[in-house]
């Protein structure tokens, strides 16, 4: 197996909010998060929202500093990176088109803002490497005087892309790129994402709620429920076969077909509402939603192991 261009071992992330109440409390967002992203390939990360996908994101791109751990990316430590340098490696294309661009730029300047800042290059340069990054994420050269509001969504999107690709990083990360965008426009965004990911040898982390998404892309996934990690595994295990409960939940409440009748139908499970990440039972802190619980589950916190060709979290998964 390849070496990871991606590597996290024992990542935490606390946020401390005392100052919003009297007394001081911890909102533990992250816990003990472990995983590895390989070249080429994409992990997409699922789970309710609060679980921790999008302040995973943001320590995975330096806006936001992780509380304990390590992030090595190309085997070096995020923090032996200089600012240009990391940059040039890892971007991110957020979740809305609509509030991700400055309002007040043009097309070209946002998808040139990159090379002018990290790089010597000249407006010359720029501007040939700018007309043929559009040219890839399918813009044609004119929009390049157009401001934001002159897009449509899926165009914005493919903007942020293009302005993401730049500066030719060798990882990804996605947070839930598609999730604002019609659905006939959701398609053609992820497969343009999938030849650009073989163009340009990029790895993605592909963060969404929608498990369509998810199966269509990803290679492995992550399951991630309050900060923790409770199934990781390849796609096909975790949907052919998922072992955690709440894994099994999340698939069974996504919308299906049901046969003879005419229109899609969702499978309903009893789900109480998630604790708080403020206020976490003792134990597993999915237990209290938990069909399966047993005695311990409410006492310990189940370690992720391997089981079946994959991790788990769980006490009680065979």
């Amino acid at each position: 197996m390849s070496a990871p261009i991606l590597e996290v071992k024992k990542l935490d992330k606390t946020f401390d909010i005392k100052k919003m109440f009297k007394k001081p409390l911890h909102l533990k967002a992250l816990s003990d998060i472990n995983f590895e992203l390989g070249p080429e390939e994409t992990l997409g990360i699922v789970g309710e929202s609060g679980c921790g996908k999008s302040t995973l994101a943001k320590v995975l791109t330096k806006l936001e500093a992780p509380t304990n751990g390590s992030i090595e990316l190309l085997n070096k430590n995020y923090n032996d990176y200089d600012s240009k340098e990391f940059h040039s490696l890892i971007q991110m294309v957020f979740q809305d088109p609509y509030q991700s661009l400055n309002p007040r730029k043009k097309a070209f300047d946002i998808i040139a803002d990159p090379l002018r800042i990290n790089t010597n290059k000249t407006e010359a340069e720029i501007k040939e490497l700018v007309y043929a990054m559009m040219k890839k994420v399918g813009l044609r050269e004119e929009f390049g005087s157009r401001y934001p509001h002159h897009f449509s969504g899926g165009q914005r999107q493919r903007l942020g892309i293009a302005r993401a690709l730049m500066l030719r990083p060798r990882v990804l990360i996605l947070d839930e790129p598609v999730s604002a965008l019609d659905v006939s426009i959701q398609a053609q965004v992820l497969n343009l994402l999938l030849e650009l990911q073989k163009e340009f040898s990029l790895s993605y982390l592909f963060i969404s709620h929608d498990l369509s998404v998810i199966q269509h892309i990803s290679d492995r996934i992550l399951v991630m429920y309050l900060g923790r990690i409770v199934e990781y595994g390849s796609r096909d295990e975790i949907f052919n076969n998922p072992k955690h409960p709440y894994t099994k939940i999340l698939l069974e409440s996504a919308p299906k077909i049901v046969v003879p009748e005419t229109h899609p139908t969702r499978v309903e499970t009893e789900l109480s509402e998630a604790p708080s990440a403020l206020y976490l039972p003792k134990g597993c802190a999915f237990a209290p939603r938990c069909p399966d619980r047993t005695d311990i589950c409410l006492q310990s916190v189940p370690p992720l192991e391997s089981k079946s060709k994959r991790m788990v979290a769980c006490f009680n998964a065979r």
